[in-house]
């Protein structure tokens, strides 16, 4: 599975930004997607997952009530609409697939978007 983001960029604190992740490929194993993001010099950090099938969600505390993930299974997409983002969201955000195929896991992650948000 190959997977592109879009939709960083330059913000202001309290604007909204919508990220999407297209998946493209053996896109029938993915059972679950997501996105972490990661500031240099700091670890990746978890933000969102999502299971397209059954809608299931889980969000990192410092994004409860401000982001929400979604995905568009017929498009392939997966979305975080970010909202009142906070200086604090920026970072290189990417989004991960994970896919279940001949009894083995397998993850696939895209290449990144930047999101930078000003004060």
């Amino acid at each position: 599975v190959q997977l592109v983001e879009s939709g960083g960029g330059l913000v202001q604190a309290g604007d909204s930004l919508r990220l999407s992740c297209a998946a493209s490929g053996s896109t029938f194993s993915i059972v679950a997607m997501g996105w972490y993001r990661q500031v240099p010099g700091k670890e990746r950090e978890f933000v969102a997952f999502i299971t397209p099938e059954a809608g299931s969600t889980d969000y990192a505390d410092f994004v409860k009530g401000r982001f929400t993930i979604s995905t568009d299974n017929a498009k392939n997409t997966m979305y975080l609409q970010m909202n009142i983002l906070k200086p604090e969201d920026t970072a290189v955000y990417h989004c991960y697939a994970e896919m279940y195929y001949s009894g083995t896991y397998y993850k696939s992650w895209g290449q990144g978007t930047q999101v930078t948000v000003s004060s």
